[in-house]
C-alpha cells in the first residue's frame, strides 16, 4: 500500500470511530424517532429546590439553576427569591439577538431602589471553576472557536480547558446569568438577563452564568424590542411587570408544573447529537458532519398532572 493510500485508510478508520463512538449509522434517525423511541432512563425531573417559576402576564418561565458552577450566585438568588424581592420588579431590557434583562428600575437611586432584606447586592464573581473530571461530561465531537473543547453536564452548556484545569458554563440560547458594571464583583444576582439571541460567546467568563431556561423561553425571546441604547426601554409603560418570582418548592405539589428534561450522558443523547450534526430528514441535501454547541438541543417534554 502507497503512503498516500495508507493515510487515506487511516483517516477513513478514525471517522468511523468517531462515528460509533457518537453512536452514528448509515442511516441515523431523526431526533423525533429518537425521542419517541427513548426510555424513562432517559429522562430526569427536575430538583424543585434548584428550580425557579418566572411569572410574567403572559405565561410562566421555568429556570433551572446550576449551583456545581456558581454556588454563591446560586445561594443569592434563592435567597432573594424567598424574600420575594423581585416581586413587581419589571423587564428593562429586551436588546435584538442578544439578551433579556430584569430587576429595579431604580436600583442606582437609593432612595427608590428596592431594599434587600437577606441577600446580597455584590458578589466575587464565579466567572469558572476547577475542572472537575467526576462531573459527567458529554465531549462535542468537533472543535470549537472559543474553548479547548465543550459539551454538556446535566443540559447545561459547558467548556473545559484541561491546560488551565478550568471549567465554565458558556453563554448559547436560553442561558441566565447575573449582570454586572465594570468591576468583575459588581453584580450578584439582583439584575439578572437570559440570552435570546445566538450564542454570545465573547461573553464567556466576563459574566457569571448560573442557570437556563428549561420551559417558556418563547415569553422572552418574543418581547418587544426597546429603541434605547442596548435594546433598554426608554419610557417606563413599555416594561414588562413580573408578577412573581418563586422556586419550585415554595410551590404547592400540586400547583408544579411537571416536565421532565433529557438527560445528556446518555448513549440515547449521543445519538441525538449525531441526528443533528448530520441531518437525516429528506429535506437535507448537504450533511454539515460537524456540530457547535450553540445547536445542540436538550428536549423536555411535559407531564400530565
Amino acid at each position: 500500500m502507497t503512503p498516500r493510500l495508507l493515510v487515506a485508510s487511516l483517516g477513513i478508520a478514525w471517522i468511523l470511530l468517531i462515528n460509533i463512538a457518537f453512536g452514528a449509522s448509515p442511516n441515523p434517525a431523526g431526533m423525533a424517532e429518537i425521542i419517541a423511541k427513548s426510555s424513562p432512563g432517559d429522562w430526569r425531573t427536575l430538583d424543585p429546590g434548584n428550580t425557579l417559576y418566572l411569572e410574567l402576564g403572559s405565561g410562566q418561565v421555568i429556570i433551572e439553576l446550576c449551583p456545581e458552577f456558581a454556588p454563591q450566585h446560586v445561594a443569592n438568588v434563592k435567597d432573594l427569591v424567598r424574600e420575594r424581592y423581585f416581586d413587581g420588579l419589571s423587564v428593562l431590557r429586551c436588546q435584538d439577538n442578544y439578551v433579556v434583562q430584569w430587576g429595579d428600575p431604580n436600583a442606582e437611586k437609593p432612595e427608590l431602589a428596592r431594599p434587600i432584606k437577606t441577600g446580597k447586592k455584590h458578589l466575587p464573581p464565579e466567572f469558572d471553576r476547577t475542572l472537575d473530571r467526576k462531573l459527567p461530561f458529554t465531549p462535542m465531537p468537533d472543535a470549537d472557536a472559543y474553548a479547548p473543547q465543550t459539551g454538556l453536564y446535566d443540559g447545561f452548556p459547558i467548556a473545559r480547558d484541561r491546560r488551565s484545569n478550568r471549567m465554565w458554563l458558556i453563554h448559547t440560547y436560553g442561558m441566565v446569568g447575573a449582570g454586572r458594571d465594570n468591576a468583575p464583583n459588581s453584580g450578584g444576582g439582583t439584575e439578572l438577563y437570559a440570552v435570546i439571541g445566538h450564542s454570545p460567546r465573547h461573553l464567556d467568563r466576563n459574566v457569571t452564568l448560573f442557570g437556563r431556561v428549561v420551559q417558556g423561553m418563547e415569553l422572552l425571546s418574543s418581547l418587544p424590542r426597546g429603541k434605547a441604547a442596548m435594546g433598554f426601554y426608554d419610557k417606563p409603560e413599555q416594561r414588562i411587570p413580573i408578577r412573581s418570582i418563586r422556586l419550585a418548592e415554595q410551590v404547592p405539589q400540586p400547583e408544579r408544573t411537571p416536565i421532565e428534561i433529557f438527560r445528556t450522558d446518555t448513549p440515547t443523547f449521543r445519538r441525538l447529537i449525531e441526528s443533528r450534526r448530520n441531518r437525516p430528514e429528506e429535506w437535507f441535501q448537504l450533511r454539515a458532519n460537524r456540530i457547535e454547541i450553540g445547536n445542540v438541543p436538550v428536549p423536555v417534554r411535559s407531564l400530565s398532572k
